[in-house]
């Protein structure tokens, strides 16, 4: 399965158009459409300094193309995955698509040790994720299959849009897999049922458009497949989460790894 990032980039008008509103702009006084786009370039320079990195710019615009993704809700929770698990955030393995972004974010953490694993191709990536990939931080793996690591190699594995791509039949062998190689639990990313448009684009990426399930299919899920909740973690992550004001675009459910 290759997957292509898709162009962002929109036309907003021909040639025709640009010229009238030129022409336009240069008859008014006050320049009316220039203020405006005045405006709105203060408004896209504030929301990227809020972000810190960006990432909050990329997660609008993500959702005003109707393809939301729980990546760049990784990075937003980072802070108050660091006070529920503590210690379990020194080493972490993230699973899921844009994988290099997470891993690239957690390295800047202090004391922290982080790898990933791509399930697709990243023959567009760019340079610091083809280092990343060159140096073994992050593998190009199809999760599909058991992953190259030893049970409980990392205290924490976070996964994020990955298992909306899946159909039961391979997440019945992937997720349980996940909580073998964790110690301290699986923290799982996913999207609310209407938050991403089904696109014929999604198949040739990702093999299948993503599946979005409600907390109560998961929730019926997690018990069929004898996965238990961590109970523990998920009320620190929920007070660490009201204390510092964030609240969550995606669903985020808490998993005990196997004993």
């Amino acid at each position: 399965m290759s997957r292509r990032p898709v162009n962002p980039s929109r036309r907003y008008g021909d040639a025709g158009s640009g010229a009238a509103l030129f022409s336009l702009s240069k008859s008014r006084s006050p320049p009316f459409l220039s203020i405006v786009l005045t405006v709105l370039g203060v408004l896209l320079i504030v929301a990227y300094f809020h972000s810190g990195s960006g990432s909050g710019l990329k997660s609008i615009v993500s959702r005003v193309e109707g393809d939301f993704s729980c990546t760049y809700e990784v990075l937003r929770a980072i802070p108050i995955l660091k006070k529920a698990y503590g210690g379990g955030i020194q080493k972490v393995l993230h699973v899921g698509p844009d994988s290099c972004s997470v891993v690239a974010n957690l390295l800047k953490e202090e004391e922290t040790e982080a790898w990933g694993v791509e399930p697709y191709d990243i023959e567009d990536a760019d340079a610091n994720c083809k280092r990343l990939v060159r140096n073994g931080i992050v593998r190009v793996a199809d999760i599909k299959f058991p992953l190259p690591y030893r049970p409980k190699s990392f205290p924490l594995v976070i996964v994020s849009d990955a298992l909306d791509y899946l159909s039961p039949r391979y997440l019945n062998k992937t997720l349980p897999d996940f909580a073998r190689v964790s110690a301290d639990g699986v923290v799982v990313f996913t999207g609310f049922p209407g938050q991403r448009k089904a696109k014929a684009a999604d198949v040739s990426k990702y093999g299948r458009a993503a599946k979005l399930r409600s907390p109560t299919w998961w929730a019926r899920y997690f018990v069929q497949t004898s996965l238990e909740e961590n109970e523990a973690a998920a009320k620190k992550f929920g007070s660490a989460a009201e204390k510092s004001s964030y609240a969550p675009n995606c669903q985020i459910f808490h998993l005990r790894s196997y004993s």
